[in-house]
């Protein structure tokens, strides 16, 4: 990888319609716009891939170490091997950020299966590959949803079941959330909830959910994905001597619970006070979903969970 932040003023320019952003590619870092992956690629054409997205907020990286855990382990069970080290991968993303002069940003790791010599089907004969890229910081939710809390539909689609493809692994299989999210839209829903195959919920589009019951906080058990931000609330609650739970929750336990909110990195901490267009209790964002995300964005100034990035000046 290279040692040295290049100079990429002069060639700036993205003819895209997405977030200008750096990205790290073979060795180098280049425009986001310029980042790419062969239409031959395992990753492209099967979906063979895995990634994790972290957050930078006022110029540092939010627990880094959880999301590179998660994205090694990701690799690991797909039976991957990647190109550059750890160590790599936490100087290329910072670098991607420092680049960017990004303060907030969204930055992604990506390790795909990569191309196979005469377009052979046999994954082992793919050379797996890494790239990144770092953007401007976006959120499942706009500034108004944060306010007056989401809409959100529960819908008939039901999660690709944990026996099909393991959902600790950070994956682009989205078919089934594509679906559960034009099913809300139909119904006037802002965003989607989907089920698992026992009609329980699962997980939305990007992100986790919580509710709480006679003050205890409850999560889904099974078939979601360890979310960072889901984990982050679990560490929260458990620091604020709330009972935190992990079950299954069935659409009547969220449908009648006093508060319910959704985590992701991009957003954090999302107030839900609409389900299936009627109100969650008295349909306005609740106290204990207010504590939580104070305390959430407060530990992005507590040096247990941040990492600085070092800008060019």
């Amino acid at each position: 990888m290279t040692d040295a932040f290049p100079d990429l003023a002069p060639h700036y320019r993205d003819p895209h319609p997405y977030p200008h952003g750096v990205a790290w590619q073979d060795g180098q870092y280049i425009p986001v716009s310029e980042a790419k992956i062969s239409v031959l690629d395992y990753g492209f054409l099967h979906s063979d891939a895995t990634y994790d997205t972290v957050h930078v907020w006022d110029g540092a990286f939010f627990r880094l170490d959880a999301h590179m855990e998660r994205f090694l382990g990701s690799v690991d069970r797909l039976r991957m091997t990647l190109p550059v080290s750890p160590d790599d991968i936490r100087t290329i993303l910072h670098g991607c950020v420092a680049l960017s002069g990004h303060r907030k940003a969204y930055v992604e790791m990506i390790c795909t299966r990569g191309t196979a010599s005469n377009f052979s089907r046999d994954p082992r004969d793919a050379t797996n590959r890494f790239l990144a890229f770092a953007v401007p910081y976006g959120s499942v939710a706009n500034d108004a949803q944060m306010q007056r809390g989401l809409d959100i539909t529960i819908t008939d689609t039901t999660r690709i079941p944990p026996g099909s493809v393991d959902p600790r692994i950070k994956n682009y299989h989205w078919l089934d959330l594509i679906a559960g999210l034009f099913h809300a839209y139909d119904r006037g829903g802002e965003t989607a909830l989907l089920l698992d195959a026992n009609g329980n919920i699962a997980e939305g589009p990007g992100f986790n959910v919580f509710c709480v019951r006679n003050g205890t906080l409850l999560t889904p058990a099974e078939g979601v994905l360890p979310g960072i931000t889901r984990r982050t609330v679990m560490d929260i609650g458990a620091e604020q001597g709330r009972t935190v739970q992990a079950m299954a929750l069935s659409p009547d336990i969220l449908r009648s619970a006093e508060e319910v909110f959704i985590t992701s990195t991009a957003g954090g901490i999302m107030p839900v006070t609409r389900l299936d267009g009627n109100p969650v209790a008295d349909g306005q964002v609740g106290p204990v979903t207010d504590s939580i995300r104070t305390t959430y964005w407060a530990w992005h100034k507590d040096a247990r969970f941040i990492d600085p990035v070092a800008y060019r000046e």
